[in-house]
């Protein structure tokens, strides 16, 4: 066979060849771990364990964890108490699913250790612990706007008093939900802040190959779309002027990042030093994901370095959120 023919037969499978190799996506990373600062951390994962029983005790790369299922809460020893949410990062709150909300809550108020924190149902004050004890939502929104609110007057719609969501202080003053009727008890998701909640949504499909789920009727959104008008305050709420909702969201495993739009127009700070000072995502191949993100022009906070017997590197989110990508084999 002639040179020239055999150069040929090998352009030709180059470019087919080429394609398979450098589309090749990587799956989507698991959840890890949500990884908390705090003055005492034994005392903390105490707590934990003795109001959600699912959990426990654990040691991961040499730091002490709190074990809830398939996923971990770690905790780094700070000499200071970890900063306020003032001014606040991305990185919001976390939470359980619960078996039966209303029996939790009841069970919590007995507890002289546990704090529940009011959702206020006005601007004007009033209150109730669970969501469910007060007026539903509309179409499966988690709250009503003031004009919703009146109409719900108007009509005499009343609380079910049944399952909805719920917040509690734990140690260090983190922000804990708790939402129920669910099947089984398990730490469910982190809850965060957003610029623009359906940008950062592209941002971790394009960036992180989460699976994003479309809504029927809808045409997904794009860089040109994703940014919408704020939507109007909602109640109930843990900040007594309400509430600005914007839900959206990809799920890691069966853990939900879940966010809503920045409550004002103070820029969101790096999560970094914060209580929550970043969560951690799991890959089975760093090197390939590296390359990814970096041809990719993500931001590095950390370059590769050791998480005990693993590799990990730390990026930034859209809205500042750390990132933790660990290898796991």
């Amino acid at each position: 066979m002639k040179l020239s023919t055999l150069l040929f037969i090998a352009t030709i499978s180059v470019v087919f060849l080429l394609p398979a190799q450098t589309t090749t996506k990587l799956p989507a990373p698991g959840f890890h771990h949500l990884h908390l600062n705090s003055l005492n951390p034994d005392a903390a994962i105490d707590f934990y364990t003795r109001q959600f029983p699912s959990t426990s005790q654990a040691t991961i790369a040499g730091l002490p964890a709190l074990k809830a299922g398939n996923v971990y809460v770690l905790f780094n020893k700070v000499n200071t108490p970890p900063s306020d949410q003032r001014p606040q990062s991305a990185l919001w709150h976390f939470g359980w699913h619960v078996t039966d909300v209303q029996k939790s809550r009841m069970m919590y108020q007995q507890r002289k250790e546990v704090k529940l924190l009011p959702l206020y149902t006005t601007d004007e004050g009033g209150f109730v612990y669970t969501s469910g004890d007060t007026w539903p939502g509309n179409g499966g929104s988690l709250g009503l706007t003031r004009a919703e609110i009146a109409e719900a007057k108007s009509k005499g719609v009343q609380p079910g008093h049944g399952a909805g969501f719920a917040y509690l202080e734990g140690p260090d003053g983190a922000i804990v939900e708790y939402q129920g009727n669910m099947p089984v008890e398990k730490f469910n998701h982190v809850h965060l802040f957003q610029d623009h909640p359906f940008c950062a949504q592209l941002w971790y499909q394009k960036h992180l190959n989460a699976p994003v789920r479309s809504t029927p009727g809808r045409a997904p959104y794009t860089e040109a779309t994703c940014k919408v008008p704020r939507p109007d305050l909602s109640w109930p709420s843990l900040e007594r002027r309400g509430m600005l909702r914007q839900p959206a969201g990809v799920t890691f495993d069966e853990v939900a990042i879940t966010w809503h739009v920045q409550q004002d127009e103070t820029p969101l700070v790096s999560s970094r030093g914060h209580l929550s000072d970043h969560y951690a995502l799991s890959v089975a191949d760093l090197d390939a994901w590296i390359t990814k993100l970096q041809a990719e022009g993500v931001r590095f906070l950390e370059q590769p370095y050791k998480l005990g017997a693993m590799r990990a590197v730390m990026i930034e989110g859209p809205s500042r959120e750390a990132i933790e990508l660990v290898e796991t084999r």
